[in-house]
């Protein structure tokens, strides 16, 4: 047993310690209830409410009912056991005692039987009014926290009062400068309008001159820029009747024949291969580029 039992000191008549609640016969053991009773004594009763109805201990909810049962008690008025307010109220004392044992066996190997205790327990909780002293205290606290709660809400408002304030002064200022800028556009728009309009109307009529560009002229300058370049402008080779291509591997019309250094081939315009045919040598004769040493595919003839 945990706790003292001071109900049991009120002997003279008249005398008491406070108000109690029992639960009797609870079908829990009384070792796992003095666990939880142990953290609600001496506490006052709204605060011991509250941590009864956050333990993780199934015994908590039968105690939290016995610590309703004795707050009840003691706040009634027409029986005559009115204490105080349920605000003036703590625990005084709480224990658990216990109570008979259930006994049930189950059937185990060999024949023989295991005893099974079912534990019962009574649980008391005593509760009583606070001294002045502590009860001045507990009020002192209970205005502070909620007047600071208040003070917080009221700066919390203020602050997003203060912040509405500035977004809606912001928003405003966008505005104003948007309207601004767009009045000053519209502005430049207009001058520049009368401006292009007067410009317009102190223009006077000037006559265009024609240029005619002679025929012939413009003929002969189109013949030369589609006209090949010569074959002076190219580079002639080792072969005679040869010259090299340019750097896009063109040749003059003069020398028609594309000719491979590779293969040692020649190809005329009518070949099958002529289009597909890089040259590296062009030659203006078939006979000339035999002399070089190429020759015609498909016509090599037998050595003898």
């Amino acid at each position: 047993m945990r706790g003292p039992k001071l109900n049991e000191g009120a002997t003279a008549i008249g005398e008491r310690h406070g108000t109690k609640a029992t639960a009797k016969y609870v079908r829990s053991s009384a070792y796992k209830a003095r666990v939880v009773l142990d953290l609600i004594r001496g506490l006052p009763v709204h605060q011991a409410d509250e941590v009864l109805q956050f333990t993780d201990r199934a015994i908590a909810h039968d105690i939290r009912k016995v610590l309703a049962s004795a707050v009840a008690n003691a706040t009634d008025t027409d029986s005559g056991a009115y204490i105080a307010d349920a605000d003036e109220l703590f625990v005084l004392a709480c224990f658990a005692d216990e109570g008979p044992t259930l006994r049930r066996f189950r059937p185990r190997a060999r024949g023989r039987a295991t005893r099974i205790r079912k534990r019962t327990c009574h649980i008391t909780i005593v509760v009583a009014r606070m001294s002045e002293d502590r009860l001045e205290v507990v009020q002192a606290r209970a205005e502070g926290r909620s007047s600071s709660q208040s003070a917080n809400r009221r700066a919390r408002v203020e602050r997003s009062r203060q912040r509405a304030e500035q977004a809606k002064a912001g928003v405003d200022q966008i505005d104003a400068d948007e309207a601004e800028t767009d009045a000053i556009e519209d502005e430049n728009a207009d001058d520049i309008a009368t401006d292009e309009v007067e410009g317009f109307a102190g223009v006077e009529e000037t006559e265009v001159e024609t240029v005619e560009v002679d025929a012939d002229e413009v003929d002969a300058a189109d013949d030369a820029d589609e006209a090949p370049a010569a074959s002076g402008d190219f580079e002639a080779a080792e072969w005679a009747g040869s010259i090299k291509p340019d750097a896009d591997g063109n040749g003059p019309d003069t020398h028609p024949i594309k000719g491979n250094a590779d293969s040692m081939l020649y190809h005329t315009p009518d070949s099958r291969y002529y289009k597909v045919t890089k040259a590296e040598v062009w030659f203006d004769t078939e006979e000339n580029a035999e002399a070089a040493g190429f020759s015609k595919p498909g016509s090599k003839k037998d050595e003898d």
